[in-house]
């Protein structure tokens, strides 16, 4: 039992919370900005837990759908030929039984929402069961996983108002440039094995211009996510972005393509970038709304 345990923490990645957080900050700053226009506390608190469970369980499903089709990739890479899958401690047919649980716990979850938000949850399928297959055809699997991993901004923010609306696109315009930016960064660890495999990404692709290409990532994302929230005239937001902008350029110092700890380092650091937006959004709502 405590194999199948152990096996199961490790394919879902359970055992690093990095991955489900990143899927779920985008998530907290769209209901933050929906909060901004609703007032509803209550509501807010409850769609937030709904939130989190969704991008636990859609994350560790991801995961192990993501070794199942980097089976042999995984096996030529050095920091993945330990995964459960590829070192073959968990076969498929179980794997696949986890994934089948996993999204039917994510359902009971997304059919909490009204009808809008349900169907742009199974829209977002698309997205996340295709994403892995991406590194095989293009060099762009990090914009791909910016699509997925920050498509929650637009479903938080139809969970309370019903409704699409310009503010949230631009905000997951901008978020999608933020995932463009650390994936880089988090893809530079596998870099050397993925050249010779012929696996594809922005860390190989942009190798030449590292520096230049992840800044301007930050530096659109920055500006996108400061002029929605200018628009909503939050007055103390600028302290937040401030901080935020900092994170996200504080990466381009301390990441070094050739040692991936540095760049493990950096990729980590935009937990807190997420966090620091979340508490920007959300604070600066809560102080509008009671003032």
């Amino acid at each position: 039992m405590s194999k199948h345990i152990r096996n199961f923490i490790n394919v879902t990645r359970l055992n690093k919370p990095i991955g489900f957080l990143l899927l779920f900050w985008p998530c907290s700053w769209g209901l933050s900005l929906a909060f901004y226009f609703d007032g509803n506390f209550n509501k807010f608190i409850y769609f937030s837990i709904l939130f989190f469970l969704g991008s636990v369980l859609m994350r560790s499903a991801g995961c192990i759908v993501n070794d199942i089709i980097d089976e042999k990739i995984d096996k030529k890479v050095s920091r993945t030929k330990t995964r459960p899958i590829a070192s073959g401690s968990l076969s498929k047919k179980l794997a696949l039984f986890y994934v089948i649980i996993l999204c039917s716990l994510a359902f009971v979850v997304l059919i909490q929402f009204n009808f809008l938000t349900i169907f742009l949850g199974m829209f977002s399928m698309i997205f996340a069961f295709s994403y892995p297959l991406m590194k095989r055809f293009t060099y762009w699997p990090q914009l791909f996983l910016g699509f997925t991993f920050n498509w929650g901004i637009i479903m938080a923010w139809t969970a309370v108002t019903n409704e699409i609306s310009y503010l949230p696109i631009l905000l997951y315009f901008g978020a999608i440039f933020w995932t463009l930016g650390y994936d880089t960064i988090y893809g530079l660890q596998d870099a050397s094995d993925d050249e010779v495999i012929g696996v594809k990404s922005t860390a190989i692709k942009f190798k030449k211009n590292l520096n230049l290409f992840i800044g301007s990532c930050y530096l659109v994302s920055s500006i996108l996510i400061g002029f929605v929230i200018m628009n909503l005239k939050m007055n103390y937001f600028s302290l937040f972005l401030f901080f935020f902008i900092f994170t996200l350029f504080y990466q381009l110092q301390i990441y070094n393509p050739k040692n991936p700890k540095s760049c493990l380092k950096a990729f980590k650091v935009n937990n807190i970038s997420g966090l620091i937006l979340f508490l920007g959004i959300f604070l600066t709502t809560s102080l509008n709304l009671w003032n």
